[in-house]
Formats: structure tokens, sequence, C-alpha cells
């Protein structure tokens, strides 16, 4: 009796082994559609168990913690998670094991401002625009590399950041300022960091055609060495904005306002960057092209390009080309 007894306690063992482990790997999802589950910092093993099944993670709360007993030697990583499709119980525990957070991926193009990148992150709805704005208006992150800097701008560089739930906009500036000295370093920048990094935003605003920018960056460089103003629109608009009065459009007092950005009033570079450059706009800062341009305007066609002149009067006759094929593209679509 006794030897069918323990025969009898094997078999059910080994059932109920089966059924455990049928019952780790069965998929479940009691949600529909996306869930987002924060997994608090300093949660205990029974609270994430409750957690995951009151949000239809898993199926039973003693899932999670028979995987934890299992594996009591693995830590469990706080954070946002998404769940969007059925897992079992080994799966879940798996995720969290390994991090696997959930990331917002933040996109700045070249030639975002601060104010635009505050505008951009605060969409994602992680911290404020203020938040970002203050973070960036504290200079500690680049001052050994640009004491001269007034904010971060032009030392946020433009790529995509993935993002927690737990980034702060603190952070989110050393990813960005860290990113900018990677790329510097590479392109062997040296040590006339700020200028360099004022001339590229200019750059970076005025052509999005990359194979210009080492001619736009040669035409700044001659209005430099010749003492003339860069009469530079972008520069104008960025002072507009930083007064609180852009409006959308240049207007003629813009154009007459006494400001250290106003490249029409001010003779040299503006004080600092006015936007955020990139790789290419960085290295013609650094590598201008060798001509002896001193003007450019965009040319008629619409393609984005410009002509570039070395005289006055070569310039006026771009500029006659431009309006009259401005006016040309008007009446055309007038007619149609």
């Amino acid at each position: 009796m006794d030897g069918r007894r323990w025969a009898l306690a094997a078999v059910a063992a080994l059932y109920l082994a089966a059924a455990l482990g049928a019952d780790f790997q069965r998929r479940y999802a009691g949600f529909q559609g996306e869930l987002l589950l924060e997994i608090p910092r300093g949660a205990t093993s029974r609270q994430i168990a409750r957690l995951l099944e009151h949000n239809g993670v898993i199926r039973r709360e003693w899932h999670f913690l028979a995987a934890r007993v299992l594996r009591r030697n693995e830590t469990l990583q706080a954070g946002e998670y998404k769940f969007d499709r059925p897992a079992s119980p080994w799966e879940v525990y798996d995720r969290l094991v390994r991090g696997d957070v959930h990331f917002y991926l933040l996109r700045v193009p070249e030639g975002a401002n601060m104010f635009e990148i505050a505008q951009m992150a605060a969409r994602l709805g992680l911290f404020g625009e203020q938040e970002f704005l203050a973070a960036a208006r504290s200079t500690e992150l680049i001052r050994d590399l640009a004491p001269e800097a007034a904010t971060l701008e032009g030392y946020l560089f433009p790529a995509t950041y993935p993002l927690t739930r737990r980034t702060t906009a603190e952070e989110l500036c050393r990813m960005m300022t860290a990113k900018f000295r990677e790329v510097w370093a590479e392109l062997g920048g040296g040590s006339r960091v700020h200028s360099t990094v004022t001339l590229a935003s200019l750059i970076e605003k005025e052509t999005a055609v990359a194979e210009e920018r080492p001619l736009i960056a040669s035409v700044f460089w001659n209005r430099l060495k010749r003492g003339m103003p860069l009469q530079c629109d972008p520069t104008t608009i960025y002072a507009a904005m930083l007064d609180g009065r852009w409006r959308g459009a240049i207007y003629r007092s813009d154009l007459d306002r006494a400001h250290p950005y106003n490249t029409y009033r001010v003779t040299g570079l503006p004080p600092g960057p006015i936007a955020n450059p990139g790789r290419e706009s960085l290295e013609a800062a650094l590598r201008p092209a060798d001509t002896d341009f001193t003007y450019f305007v965009a040319k008629a066609d619409g393609s984005g390009g410009h002509t570039f002149s070395a005289s006055l009067e070569a310039h006026n006759r771009a500029v006659w080309r431009l309006r009259n094929g401005t006016r040309q593209a008007l009446r055309q679509n007038q007619d149609r």
C-alpha cells in the first residue's frame, strides 16, 4: 500500500508540475488595445503581482509569485512598461528582469531651436516646456567647452533620443550635450567652439541643401573678414523670438530694431547660436569653401537652392530674377 501511495503521489506531483508548467507558458491578456503600466520603484513582489493581475497582464497573482520563488536571485526593474499582446507569466517576468521599459522617441530635426525642442518634448507628456527651457538656460553642462555660452542653444545636438517616463529635462539636456561633444570630437572641432557653433547655426538655418553649406559658410566668412554685416534673416527672427515679438514674418520694425542678435544692425556674429546645427553645418563652419562670394539669394525655381555672387551688381541681377520668377509663378497659378 505504501508503495502504491508513493506512486500515486509521484504521479500527482508530476501532473501538478506539468499543469503548472503549462500555466506558466499560457499567454494571457485581460486588457484591450495597448496598456502602459508603471512599476513603482521600491514595490514588493506581491505589490507588483497584484498590479499585474489587476490590470489584466497576468491571470493570477500567484503565477508571478511562483516565478519569483523559482528565480529569487534576479532583480526586477522599475519603470513604465507597454503591454500590447498576450504574454505568459514567464514572458512578463522576463521583461521585468530585463528592464524592457517603454521608450518615448524624441526626434529633434537639424536647425530646431531650444524653444521648438521644448514644445516637442512637452508633447510627449514627460515634462513641461518651461521645465526644459529652465534646464536649457543652465550652461553647467558645456561651461568647460564654451564658457561664453549664455544657454545650451547650439549644443542640444539634433538626433533621435529614447526617453522614459522618468527622464527629466536636465537628463535630456545631458544626453543632447553629450551627443554634441561626441560629434564635435569626431569632426576635430578644436578650441574656437562657441563662434564656430554660432556660425554653424546660421548656416543651418539658411539652407537645407547639404552641398550648399560650405558655400554659405564662405559667404559669412568673407563678410566677417571685410567688416560687412551678415544680414542673416534667421538671426532677426531669433531676436524677435527672444523678445516675444515674433509674428510669423519679418517686418521692417524687426530689421530696424537694435538687438544683439539682429545682424542687419550689428556687425559680426551674434552673441550665440540661434538654433542647434547638425553635423554637416558644423563641418561647413569648420571647413568653408574657398570662394570670393559675399552674397546669396534663393533661386526662383523652388529648388531650395541659392544663387551666389561676388559683387553687389551680380547679386542685384539674381534678386531681380528671383522676383521676376516669383511674379510669373503667381500669374501662372492665378490662370489655372
